[in-house]
């Protein structure tokens, strides 16, 4: 591989950072490597994980890309997206609980960064303006703007182009009748950041989606009175606290009160629109644009990853699936890409890259619920982990099926339960408050229990302590 071989990364969130980790371990083995750029919009990295108070256009002028609230926690258990070469204990220097908040999350994600020294290849305060794929020259043109500058940089030439810009950050927004008239509070959940502000209020939430049930419950959480759920197709059939309902959608909104498809009525508060997000790639060309909704396998993707429509197989896209594994899969895409440029993974023929494609969008045809789609997602990290020689063993159908079970058990206590780490073998401890009490989302006070009553993580048994319920009043020390 020649040196002057040239890549260009857009994002350094958990997709960008992967693309560079793994650049960087061929480079610590000794290995030549082409010459890097990763360019992000943001101040700093993380993507979606770097919590911004900021809504609608930012200091530069630019829409604010985080979509990230005060109070988030996960919502799925770390075991299911623990990177196998940097655990999650490996970080803490000790078992931590299944579900975290946001600050440790992007601790932990920070952490792996910092040790791989990553950070020289990325310029922040970048935003990618233009991209064109040069037929003749088989190369991508790109032009980047320098937002402290405040100018446009000279166009520069790059032999790959990886997207890993995320799109859970351009808001889908749709219109209903009255709307514009409605005298409450009226976001879409990009903008939401703070719960408090809906204390004692009655709230409508549009969607039937993950931020929908997240953003429900985190308002329970923080004194909410009252919540309306409304979908467009199907209810998501959980079973809810007396304070959160469900109604098919809202046709009409006259003053506060709302009007839904059943015919029920009901006034309200505030209204947040949990409507998902668009795949929106403006600064690319139009034959390089992915163009699809939120579903587990796009068409144009080869291995979910290099799309095939244009761009001569040197255009990547990480993430750009509905997900139930994230950072995991992320990782192994990344690596994916980084044989790909290297030259260690030769692709298939055209016919052959086109057959996989389709045998894979006929089985996500196929898939009937949402335990269809961990094991279809399932498959296809172990494949493309497989593909990539990327050496652990990355199935957590195990771990997602047991959540989705919890969730649907309780949404309320499924975060307080434990999983198994399938890297270390350890079960990890029950946090110190329960999930729905714990309004203190710092990382200092998740990691510290808040009393001197202690119950030692090794005398954990199953769902209990010492034959104890999980609901009585114990703190745990980590």
């Amino acid at each position: 591989m020649s040196k002057e071989k040239r890549v260009c990364v857009i994002g350094a969130g958990p997709s960008g950072m992967s693309v560079l980790y793994h650049f960087n371990k061929l480079k610590e083995q000794g290995k030549e490597i082409p010459d890097i750029v990763c360019f992000d919009k943001q101040s700093d990295w993380g993507g979606l994980w770097k919590y911004s108070w900021e809504t609608g256009i930012n200091q530069f002028g630019e829409p604010v890309h985080g979509s990230m609230y005060r109070g988030l926690w996960s919502n799925g258990p770390k075991e299911a997206l623990e990177y196998p070469d940097y655990t999650f204990e490996d970080h803490f220097k000790k078992a931590i609980p299944s579900f975290q908040p946001r600050e440790v999350l992007y601790d932990y994600l920070k952490g792996r960064w910092t040790k791989g020294n990553l950070r020289h290849w990325i310029l922040f305060n970048h935003v990618v303006r233009q991209v064109t794929y040069d037929d003749d020259a088989d190369d991508f043109l790109v032009v980047v703007k320098s937002l402290v500058e405040d100018k446009d940089l000279p166009v520069q030439k790059y032999d790959y182009l990886i997207v890993a810009s995320g799109h859970f950050s351009v808001p889908s927004v749709p219109s209903f009748p009255g709307i514009g008239k409605f005298p409450g509070r009226v976001m879409h959940s990009h903008d939401f950041r703070n719960a408090y502000q809906f204390q004692g209020q009655t709230l409508l939430i549009v969607g039937s989606g993950s931020s929908a049930e997240d953003i429900a419950i985190h308002n329970l959480k923080c004194g909410a009175k009252k919540i309306i759920c409304c979908y467009k197709t199907t209810p998501m059939g959980l079973k809810w606290p007396p304070e959160i309902t469900e109604r098919p959608l809202l046709t009409k909104i006259e003053g506060k009160t709302v009007h839904f498809e059943d015919g029920t009525t009901a006034d309200v508060d505030a209204i947040i629109l949990c409507t998902g997000y668009l795949f929106h790639f403006p600064f690319l060309e139009e034959r390089l644009r992915l163009k699809t909704k939120n579903i587990l396998y796009p068409a144009g993707m080869y291995k979910n990853v290099l799309w095939t429509e244009a761009g001569n197989n040197k255009l990547f896209y990480i993430g750009m699936q509905n997900q139930y594994y994230t950072f995991t899969m992320f990782d192994a895409q990344a690596k994916w890409t980084v044989n790909c440029i290297t030259g260690e993974l030769k692709l298939p023929d055209k016919e052959a890259t086109r057959k996989d494609i389709e045998k894979w969008i006929a089985k996500m045809n196929k898939l009937k619920d949402s335990h269809d789609d961990v094991n279809f997602q399932t498959e296809y990290v172990v494949d493309i982990a497989k593909n990539a020689n990327y050496g652990y063993d990355l199935d957590s159908s195990q771990q997602l099926h047991d959540w989705q079970h919890h969730r649907h058990e309780d949404i309320l206590t499924y975060r307080d339960r434990s999983h198994a780490s399938k890297f270390t073998g350890k079960q990890a401890p029950i946090h110190h408050t329960t999930f729905m009490k714990a309004l203190d989302d710092s990382m200092v006070t998740f990691l510290n229990p808040p009393n001197p009553e202690i119950v030692l993580a090794e005398d954990y048994k199953g769902d209990s302590y010492l034959g104890e319920t999980l609901n009585a009043p114990r703190t745990i020390e980590l």
